[in-house]
């Protein structure tokens, strides 16, 4: 199994934010609590997916008006099961490890994100924060100007990105990933398989049960049109911070509605995350208050994020 990121990896004065005691009880696991935010995700998911089928039932010169808004809540709500992805690749939402696995591989369906794929990816990505030749999530490198910006919004990038992911890992190639070690590859390759033939046997029986339409309005249309929303969200996390290794300057925490802490797991207070890898979902809002004020960048929600990011970014040429 890989290694996770601990806090016994951070760099001194870091670690001395929290002393051990502190640490070991908010690094305590509970699958009752992560039981509990499963469930009121899949109730809003279950939520979004009625209106969008009342909607669909409105009267004719109404329906665009309210079909695509309830399409955009939806897909947010689908694509941001990338949450619970991400706290089970660190087994923090439930104690059992395998509860973890089943979870996380599940969720990553909807958006074609490969769990055991992503966990190296992501572990990755927390040894080398910023680093531009060993931080995976910044290939491709950050924004380079504003246009360059904007097109990253389409989700262009990440849907040709995780297609490729695809395709290689289901041709057996994993070792074109440097993060995957050899170990870990016919895992990977295998789980990936298996992934891509669950999804391409749910599409088959929903065509041949004459659901193609559901299918377009319930999944693919609702995850196009909510990807600028989430690659808003992800771009916040790092973009304009440091590129050093310094846990306090090179993650964005962003204080944001509880609707958006809900649906993402309280994945906003994303420098406590990165600063304190062990430590569940659930503890987050307490690390934020124990250690705010040595942040060096804390957001006043989403979008003053979003328009300090773009201002601070060269015009286009």
């Amino acid at each position: 199994m890989p290694t996770e990121p601990s806090s016994t990896d951070l760099p001194r004065p870091i670690g001395r934010l929290l002393d051990p005691a502190e640490l070991k009880a908010l690094s305590r696991r509970s699958t009752a609590r992560g039981a509990a935010q499963l469930a009121l995700h899949l109730a809003m998911l279950a939520a979004s997916a009625a209106l969008v089928a009342w909607s669909r039932g409105a009267p004719a010169l109404l329906v665009p008006a309210l079909l695509v808004p309830a399409m955009v809540l939806h897909g947010w709500l689908l694509l941001a099961l990338f949450a619970p992805l991400h706290e089970t690749a660190h087994y923090t939402a439930f104690v059992a490890r395998p509860l973890n696995l089943t979870v996380g591989w599940l969720c990553g369906l909807p958006a074609l994100f490969n769990w055991h794929y992503y966990q190296l990816f992501h572990f990755a990505h927390h040894r080398h924060t910023q680093d531009p030749a060993r931080d995976p999530e910044l290939d491709p490198p950050a924004p380079r100007d504003r246009l360059d910006y904007l097109l990253r919004l389409t989700g262009w990038h990440t849907w040709k990105g995780r297609v490729r992911v695809m395709a290689r890992l289901a041709l057996g190639r994993a070792e074109t990933f440097a993060f995957i070690p050899e170990a870990a590859r016919a895992r990977v390759v295998a789980s990936a398989r298996l992934q891509l033939a669950a999804t391409l046997l749910f599409v088959a029986i929903a065509v041949a049960a004459g659901r193609g339409v559901d299918l377009l309005v319930f999944w693919i249309g609702p995850v196009l049109l909510a990807m600028p929303l989430l690659r808003a969200y992800l771009l916040v996390e790092h973009t304009g911070c440091s590129e050093d290794d310094d846990g306090l300057a090179n993650t964005r925490t962003t204080l944001t509605a509880a609707f958006v802490r809900a649906s993402m797991w309280n994945m906003p207070f994303h420098a406590e995350h990165h600063l304190f890898p062990s430590i569940p979902f659930h503890a987050l809002p307490a690390v934020h208050a124990r250690i705010a004020p040595h942040l060096r960048h804390v957001a006043p929600g989403y979008v003053r994020a979003t328009a300090s990011i773009l201002g601070a970014l060269p015009r286009s040429r």
